[in-house]
C-alpha cells in the first residue's frame, strides 16, 4: 500500500511539495482552506478585470523550465511566455523616469550614460553575480539546510569567499558604483528578500543576474497561469486537492503525528507536511511540547514586509506607463528605517505600480486598464480603512503626476489588501507578505528548519523556512521537503527489510 501523506496549504511550495511525492508513488492529499490553489497567488476576477491577488514578477525562468521538466513537460505546455522590454521602469525624484532596456548592450550604453566607466563596472558586477547565481540557485538553495556540515564541500568552501556572504549588497554596490540612481536600481531586487541592502548578504546580488540578465517576463493571461499549470500537472501524477478543508490540529500519539483534523474530520496519514504559515502551524494547530519553536523564537525573527495593496479597474487607458513601475521619488533609506527599524506607517513611501493590461489586454475590458499598487510595509501594523484611504489618496497623487491625467475619477472597481486580510486570509504571521527576510542570521541552515523536532513524520516547506521568500525559492522548498521525506522512507524501509 502507498504511504499516505497530508499537505497543509495549495500554494506553491504546497503543490510542488505533492507533485513530486505523488510521482515518487505517495498517495497525496492537500488540504487547502480557500476555495481555489495558489496561496497568495490567487487571482480574483470582477466586472471583466482578472487580478492576480499576489506575486506579479516572473524572474529566473529557468526554474519555472526545471520544475515543469521534472515531470515530463514543458512551461509551454501550460502558457505562453513574453519578455518585458523595456524589463520596468524606475521613476525618480522630479519625474525623472530611467527605462530599463531587455538589451544588454543598451544597458551597458544606459549605465555608461549616467556614469563614466559604469558600462564596463556593470559587465564585471554582473560576471560575479552569475557565478553567484550558478552556485546558489543550482546548488545551495537545494539543500535542506539541516546542518552547516551540508555545505562542507571542497568546491564551495574555496568558492566561499567569492559568494561574499559577510559582505553586503550594499557594499558591493557601492565598490562598483558611485551614482546614487545605480544605487536603488540594483538595490531594489532584494526588496523581494525582506531586508535593507546593508543587512542582505552580497550573495544575494545574483538577484541582479537575474533581473539584467534572465530578464522579467510576463506569463499571458497573469501569474495565475502558473497556478493553473501546476495545479494540472498535480492533478495528472495523482495528487487530491481538498479545497475550503481548514486544518483544525495535527493530532499526535508520542512521537508521531497522526494525520490532519480538517472541518470535515480526521485524515489519516503516515506523513504530514505544512505547507501552511509555519508559525500558524506552531502556534495554532501543535500543542507546546510538539512544536519546534518557542514564541521568544518567533518574535525575535525578522520578518519580510506586509503590503499594503490596491486593485483598480479603470475606464481609460494610460500614458507614461510600463508593466512594471517602481516609484523611488522618495528617500529609500527612510522607508526602509520604517519597515524594520522603527515601525511606523511611512511618512514618504516609495511604492511599485503594476499595470499587465499594457501587455496583456485579456485581464481588462476594452480600453480599460488593470492596476495593482503595492506599499511595502512593516509587519504588525494595525491598519483601518482610514489609513488604507490616506496611502490611496498620497499614492494617486504621485501617479497622477506621473501620467498626468487625473485617474482616480475614473476607477470603476477598487479593492484595499493590507496586513489584516494576510492575517484572515493566510493565517500569515503578523501579517507579513514574504516570509522571513533573508538577512545573514536567517539565511541557509540559520532558517526554520523544515524537519520537525519533536515529530518523526512532521515537516514543512515554504517562505519561512528554506529556502526563503519568492515563487522560484517556494517551488524549489516543495521539492526539497519531498526529497527529505523520500529518503526517510526509503531509510525505514530498507531498515524494515533488514
Amino acid at each position: 500500500m502507498p504511504k499516505k501523506v497530508a499537505i497543509i496549504g495549495a500554494g506553491f511550495s504546497g503543490i510542488s511539495a505533492a507533485s513530486y511525492l505523488a510521482k515518487e508513488g505517495y498517495e497525496v492529499h492537500l488540504f487547502e482552506k480557500n476555495g481555489t490553489p495558489g496561496g497568495r497567488a490567487r487571482k480574483f476576477e470582477v466586472d471583466g478585470f482578472t487580478f492576480d491577488m499576489g506575486p506579479s514578477w516572473y524572474w529566473m525562468p529557468d526554474v519555472f523550465d526545471k520544475y515543469f521538466s521534472d515531470f515530463g513537460n514543458k512551461t509551454s505546455d501550460f502558457y505562453n511566455l513574453i519578455r518585458l522590454d523595456p524589463s520596468y521602469q524606475v521613476v525618480f525624484e522630479g519625474n525623472d523616469v530611467l527605462e530599463i532596456p531587455a538589451s544588454m548592450q543598451e544597458l551597458i550604453a544606459l549605465f555608461e550614460s549616467l556614469e563614466k566607466g559604469a558600462g564596463k563596472q556593470l559587465e564585471l558586477f554582473l560576471d560575479d553575480a552569475k557565478y553567484k547565481y550558478e552556485v546558489g540557485m543550482n546548488r545551495l538553495v537545494y539543500k535542506p539546510s539541516e546542518s552547516i556540515f551540508e555545505f562542507i564541500e571542497k568546491d564551495i568552501i574555496m568558492g566561499s569567499i567569492k559568494l561574499q556572504l559577510f559582505s553586503s549588497v550594499s557594499s558591493l554596490v557601492k565598490k562598483h558604483f558611485n551614482n546614487p540612481k545605480i544605487h536603488k536600481l540594483l538595490e531594489f531586487p532584494v526588496l523581494f528578500l525582506g531586508a535593507k541592502p546593508q543587512n542582505t548578504p552580497a550573495l544575494y546580488t545574483l538577484m541582479n543576474y537575474a533581473d539584467l540578465k534572465l530578464g522579467t517576463w510576463y506569463p499571458e493571461g497573469g501569474m495565475t497561469k502558473i497556478v493553473e499549470g501546476m495545479y494540472k500537472q498535480a492533478k495528472e501524477v495523482g495528487v487530491h486537492f481538498h479545497f475550503n478543508a481548514t486544518v483544525e490540529n495535527i493530532p499526535t500519539v508520542g512521537s508521531n503525528a497522526l494525520g490532519v483534523k480538517t472541518n470535515e474530520g480526521l485524515f489519516q496519514a503516515d506523513y504530514v507536511v505544512g505547507g501552511a504559515d509555519y508559525h500558524h502551524i506552531e502556534t495554532q494547530l501543535l500543542t507546546d511540547k510538539t512544536r519546534n519553536y518557542s514564541d521568544s523564537y518567533w518574535e525575535n525573527r525578522t520578518l519580510a514586509p506586509s503590503s499594503l495593496l490596491f486593485y483598480l479597474g479603470v475606464n481609460k487607458k494610460i500614458k507614461n506607463l510600463l508593466h512594471h513601475n517602481l516609484f523611488f521619488d522618495e528617500d529609500f533609506n527612510i522607508h526602509a528605517q520604517e519597515i524594520y527599524d522603527e515601525p511606523a506607517w511611512p511618512s514618504k513611501p516609495l511604492f511599485y505600480v503594476c499595470a499587465p493590461s499594457i501587455t496583456d489586454v485579456t485581464v481588462a475590458p476594452k480600453d480599460h486598464e488593470n492596476l495593482f499598487l503595492l506599499m511595502p510595509i512593516a509587519p504588525g501594523l494595525n491598519d483601518n480603512e482610514d489609513t488604507r484611504e490616506k496611502y490611496y489618496n498620497l499614492l494617486m497623487e504621485r501617479l497622477e503626476k506621473l501620467t498626468d491625467c487625473p485617474i482616480r475619477e475614473h476607477v470603476v472597481y477598487k479593492k484595499s489588501f493590507a496586513g489584516s486580510d494576510f492575517i484572515s486570509e493566510y493565517n500569515s504571521f503578523k501579517g507579513n507578505a514574504y516570509g522571513l527576510a533573508n538577512t545573514l542570521k536567517q539565511t541557509a541552515f540559520l532558517k526554520p528548519k523544515m524537519r520537525s523536532k519533536k515529530l518523526n513524520n512532521l515537516f514543512y516547506t515554504g517562505q519561512l523556512t528554506t529556502p526563503g521568500p519568492g515563487v522560484p525559492p517556494s517551488l524549489i522548498s516543495g521539492k526539497v521537503v519531498a526529497s527529505l521525506i523520500h529518503k526517510q522512507e526509503k531509510k525505514h524501509h530498507n531498515e524494515v527489510a533488514i
